[in-house]
């Protein structure tokens, strides 16, 4: 029954547009539990404190749903038409992750995975639940037990089979008896492209990633003011940052995805910096609707594309900058004056100095009115 229920299930996955289909049991994550328990200790999850939240969740999807008895782990490419770090981009242009250049793919995956788990129903009459990045199941790990692809070295997916390092992940829990498909073991060899490629050096070790210093965290995940250190090292990334997943070897049996609710948009394609700093929140809105973009909020990515501009030596953003000394976020405000300084002179910067009673903006006056001031 396994077998010829697979071939219908993987039947029913490629026309829901996924690459692969993979089957595990539950109680097969293995040592996962141990090395996020490891991750959370060190800190390295940052702010993200829904990790530590759901810890034992994680560690076994049968905490999260008892009657759990076998897991479908889904893929679907979303390689872009051109590699990322062979693509120059100009200094006043944002680079936006290729995964939120099209539409959010929550709706993407989580459409297909419903259509997957309704033929599972038909067939079998289980019951199902399907997740992509919605509840406390630690995917990355579920979909290498069950042959999907490995955790390279940068902690992310690789498949051989599809995508490479550009893979969405879904999964379908159900209480349906599916024999399990084989493990992927780990291919990376002695390859370090993924670590030495990293601009804030966030990996304290093969397989460890310190979200701390990880810009796709800084710039997605992080609600506060970005620290000194890694500014000059953002460049011009204003969502997130692919160079880990891009410099990966696996990557050239990457096909462009096919999908092309996945394809960039115009206002996600390297947009302009001086049009990201002229967003207020409706129009930061409207612009990333449907986008992943659009879950972080205005301030946030203003606050990056202000470090963007800051790095790119245009002068000619100086005026734009200096209007968003007065916005309402402390976000932007403290990056403006950051970002002014970068552009102009300390003489400069001091002419628009204003007091602030942000301590973090008034610091970065401060700082920025300093002969010796240090980016």
């Amino acid at each position: 029954m396994s077998s010829s229920l697979k071939i219908e299930l993987r039947s029913a996955a490629a026309t829901a547009g996924f690459s692969l289909l993979r089957v595990t049991s539950p109680d097969r994550i293995g040592a996962a539990g141990e090395r996020l328990r490891a991750s959370l200790a060190a800190g390295h999850h940052g702010s993200m404190a829904w990790m530590a939240d759901n810890a034992e969740r994680r560690a076994d999807p049968r905490v999260l749903w008892p009657e759990v008895r076998s897991i479908l782990m889904l893929g679907l490419n979303y390689a872009p038409a051109e590699n990322p770090i062979a693509t120059a981009v100009s200094s006043q242009r944002g680079v936006i992750s290729a995964y939120a250049r099209g539409r959010d793919y929550h709706d993407v995956v989580k459409k297909g995975l419903r259509a997957v788990a309704g033929r599972l129903r038909a067939l079998t009459g289980a019951e199902v639940k399907v997740f992509v990045d919605t509840a406390p199941l630690m995917e990355k790990p579920l979909a290498q037990a069950a042959g999907v692809g490995w955790q390279g070295k940068h902690t992310n997916l690789v498949s051989r089979q599809a995508g490479g390092s550009w893979l969405f992940l879904g999964a379908i829990l159900s209480t349906a008896d599916i024999a399990p498909d084989a493990p992927e073991s780990d291919h990376c060899g002695s390859c370090r492209r993924c670590l030495d490629a990293c601009p804030t050096n966030a990996f304290p070790a093969p397989y460890q990633l310190d979200a701390r210093r990880c810009i796709a965290y800084l710039t997605i995940e992080h609600k506060g003011h970005i620290a000194r250190e890694f500014r000059t090292a953002i460049g011009n990334r204003v969502f997130g940052c692919d160079d880990c997943l891009a410099v990966c070897p696996w990557n050239k049996f990457a096909e462009a995805a096919r999908d092309q609710r996945l394809a960039a948009r115009a206002q996600t394609a390297n947009p302009p910096l001086r049009d990201l700093l002229a967003l207020d929140d409706a129009a930061f809105r409207l612009r990333f609707a449907g986008t992943p973009i659009k879950r972080t909020g205005r301030d946030r990515f203003v606050r990056n594309a202000l470090i963007a501009a800051g790095n790119s030596g245009d002068a000619a953003l100086v005026t734009v900058v200096i209007a968003l000394l007065a916005d309402a976020s402390p976000l932007v405000r403290a990056m403006a004056v950051w970002a002014l300084r970068r552009l102009t002179d300390a003489d400069t910067a001091a002419d628009h100095r204003r007091p602030d009673e942000d301590a973090t903006v008034a610091d970065e006056w401060a700082d920025a009115s300093a002969p010796t001031f240090q980016a």
